[in-house]
């Protein structure tokens, strides 16, 4: 014979509240889990952004240094020839010359207020 089973309101709603949960706990931990997998990935992405941005910045800084370098090659030979006795310099030797320095010193005045205004920057 078939049994009857009688149950009572509060085991009725333990038993919901129970069936309820198991969906719900799990949905929770694939939440959780799938957070955590999306914050290492930001994570990662953000370290990735600073190297880039890191070397970007050392890029930068040996170009400066390249046309600094060819600059003084430039001045350098430009003096040397000012002193052979044979060479003829015109006169666009010496406003080459003057232009190089003027450029020079226009550079090393920007790079000097760059870091005035970025000085407090610095954390």
């Amino acid at each position: 014979m078939d049994e009857v089973v009688v149950l009572s309101i509060p085991q009725i709603i333990v038993t919901f509240v129970a069936a309820m949960g198991v969906p719900s706990a799990l949905t929770s931990y694939m939440l959780s889990r799938h957070e955590k997998r999306l914050e290492k990935r930001d994570e990662q992405r953000e370290r990735e952004r600073a190297k880039k941005e890191k070397d970007m910045d050392k890029h930068q800084l040996l170009l400066l240094e390249t046309i600094n370098a060819s600059l003084a090659l430039g001045e350098a030979t430009a003096r040397a020839v000012q002193r052979i006795p044979d060479a003829k310099c015109n006169g666009d030797m010496h406003a080459a010359l003057e232009y190089a320095q003027k450029v020079k010193h226009e550079q090393k005045d920007f790079l000097r207020e760059q870091a005035l205004e970025n000085l407090h920057d610095v954390p």
